[in-house]
């Protein structure tokens, strides 16, 4: 399942930088991941100071 950004995001843009399928971007007040683009690889929740990234 692909992972989400819950709202403890603090639009810091660590998780982004770290995508290697360039998945997330930045959204309204806090980064999103495409779904269909994730491939669930953790890079993004390994690299957020917040915890933010959560896999399903």
């Amino acid at each position: 399942m692909a992972y989400t950004i819950t709202d403890e995001c603090i639009s810091c843009g660590a998780c982004a930088a770290e995508c290697p399928v360039g998945a997330i971007s930045e959204g309204d007040g806090k980064y999103v991941i495409d779904a269909d683009a994730c491939i669930s690889c953790g890079a993004c929740a390994g690299a957020c100071p917040v915890d933010a990234p959560k896999g399903e």
